[in-house]
């Protein structure tokens, strides 16, 4: 089944793929450049009713140096079923692309962690056919990000870190730098990280603070006026505008023209906070406004 954790780890690796850098240090290879990589098809479905398809599968091809393939899974618990499909990925991948294959598990989770690590070996009697030993990318292996300036230079490896460690005792520092080192970016990119680690993150208690994070941090300067705070509470007087839009039209309630473009303009947050709060109860959408034209005629 395709989780948040997947899908933020299949985003992760086949937009940022330089977030592997762990793995080639581990390995002793230079690190990896983005342009080093190209994705190629997760699919390996052989036998149409037996689907099989792994998260990400990138082709490694530096100008110098072995080229090989990279088979990446986010793996949220231990799962014997999920370990002979990997010796399957890793057989497929060597066989279609005739080049070695390294197989990387993305966990949370330190005891799942410790599982991916293998060997998973298929054996009959004393002989041993085949073995499969995933490179795990978890918290005995991502470093534990917790400064800025190192999220500004690899925001990848940041936001996976965040990810791989929001079980640890450290994850609340690992949080806050992350959160504010994204802050050096233009909104736009801010944004693509913070959600990048808000989904991964998934039903984890990690994931409140996060999101409490990101309002706590979306500036360094409140109430100043720059562009980053201006684009954020734009962004989120819109969001409220839509919801009080939505509760209108959910209530069965007729939205005039001048109503809707009332609502849609306003951009502070109070206010469109008190219209939310009566767009709940109110008989008609222009009893949103109730009192307010009467104080500004006055």
């Amino acid at each position: 089944m395709v989780t948040a954790t997947h899908e933020a780890s299949h985003r992760l690796f086949q937009e940022h793929p330089e977030a592997l850098a762990p793995v080639f240090e581990a390995l002793g290879l230079p690190p990896p450049a983005k342009t080093d990589f190209h994705e190629l098809s997760p699919d390996t479905t052989e036998i149409r009713p037996m689907e099989r398809r792994a998260d990400t599968v990138l082709m490694f091809e530096p100008d110098m140096g072995e080229h090989f393939v990279l088979a990446v899974e986010a793996q949220t618990k231990k799962d014997p079923e999920k370990a002979r499909n990997w010796a399957y990925y890793v057989s497929y991948l060597r066989a279609k692309y005739d080049l070695p294959v390294l197989l990387v598990a993305v966990c949370r989770d330190p005891s799942t962690a410790a599982w991916a690590m293998g060997p998973f070996e298929c054996s009959v009697g004393p002989w041993t056919t085949q073995v499969t030993r995933p490179f795990v990318l978890g918290p005995q292996t991502v470093p534990e990000v917790t400064d800025e300036a190192v999220v500004a230079q690899q925001p990848a490896l940041a936001a996976l870190s965040a990810i791989v460690h929001s079980q640890s005792k450290r994850s609340a520092a690992i949080l806050e730098a992350v959160a504010r080192g994204l802050v050096s970016f233009e909104p736009d990119v801010t944004r693509y990280w913070f959600e990048v680690v808000e989904v991964g993150l998934e039903s984890t208690s990690a994931k409140a603070s996060w999101r409490k994070l990101m309002q706590n941090v979306v500036t360094h300067f409140p109430g100043h006026g720059t562009l980053f705070e201006e684009k954020y509470l734009e962004g989120k007087a819109e969001g409220k505008a839509e919801d009080i839009l939505h509760a209108l039209k959910v209530r069965g309630l007729v939205v005039s023209d001048d109503a809707r473009e009332r609502i849609t303009g306003c951009t502070d947050l109070d206010t469109l906070t008190t219209w939310f709060d009566r767009s709940l109860t109110v008989s008609k959408a222009e009893d949103l406004f109730s009192g307010e034209d009467d104080t500004a005629s006055s």
